[in-house]
């Protein structure tokens, strides 16, 4: 079923599960243009299958989950080469939201900068006890920018101020109180939580899933009245899909519901 191979990541099945491994560890994971290219190819192959692959994992090869940008990458370029990094990027960011499968990232280690950005715009996240989360990119002279924008809608305007006017390291237990991960379990636990919390969102319907995953971030950002308005006609398009119907049916008749394409119990 997998038809495209990696350079700077692996791209595994665990039946109804995909287990997307950044693996660059030599260089912590650092998100190189390369990288990112091909994480946006990955979720593309991923979104193509959403019968088959109903819940990405997004985990790290090595100690740090990844370093943000490749610094290596950023000395000396022109003005369009810049544009090209933050856009792809920017894209990448935006391609984890609108993908019909929930991404949930695994954090083992440190994420900073570009790599704290990828884990606050995963659907979900759980982290170990010895991951940290930073933007430290002001004590290099480069503003996280870019990362500010899903660590702000992640913790808030005045967490995540802190930590770009600071730079220091955000602890996994204050990343779960701000609300940037899910939960913290512990370091030889954590892909295995994120596994079973994926298996949890895979057993619902993935049409009914991936129509809940655009609605919710196409409603967040709207003024109340408005969102209850596009939330309210998502609802009823959805009320009179097949599935919705099976799991109303399903439920009332106390029986296990069979979605579209998906076997019972799968």
């Amino acid at each position: 079923m997998i038809g495209m191979t990696y350079e700077f990541l692996t791209l595994a099945t665990d039946g109804p599960v995909a287990v997307v491994t950044l693996n660059r560890p030599q260089r912590r994971n650092a998100l190189s243009l390369g990288l990112m290219r091909e994480l946006l190819a990955c979720l593309d192959e991923v979104a193509a299958r959403p019968r088959e692959i109903r819940a990405v994992v997004l985990a790290a090869a090595g100690e740090v989950f990844s370093s943000g940008h490749d610094l290596k990458e950023m000395m000396g370029r022109d003005e369009a080469e810049y544009r090209e990094l933050f856009a792809v990027c920017s894209a990448l960011m935006q391609r984890v939201q609108s993908i019909p499968q929930p991404v949930i990232a695994a954090v083992q280690g440190l994420a900073t900068a570009a790599g704290c950005q990828l884990v606050c715009s995963c659907d979900l996240a759980v982290a170990s006890e010895r991951a940290g989360f930073a933007t430290p990119g002001v004590k290099i002279g480069l503003f996280c920018s870019t990362p500010m924008v899903a660590l702000t809608r992640a913790v808030g305007r005045k967490r995540a101020m802190e930590m770009l006017l600071t730079g220091r390291v955000v602890d996994a237990a204050t990343a779960a109180e701000w609300g940037m991960v899910n939960r913290v379990v512990a370091h030889e636990a954590v892909l295995a939580e994120a596994m079973a919390l994926a298996r949890q969102v895979a057993s619902a319907s993935a049409a009914t899933v991936g129509v809940g995953k655009q609605a919710f971030y196409a409603q967040i950002d709207l003024g109340q009245a408005a969102a209850y308005e596009y939330a309210s006609e998502v609802m009823t398009q959805n009320a009179r899909a097949a599935d919705a119907q099976e799991g109303i049916s399903a439920f009332l008749e106390k029986r296990p519901a069979c979605w579209a394409g998906q076997e019972v119990g799968s």
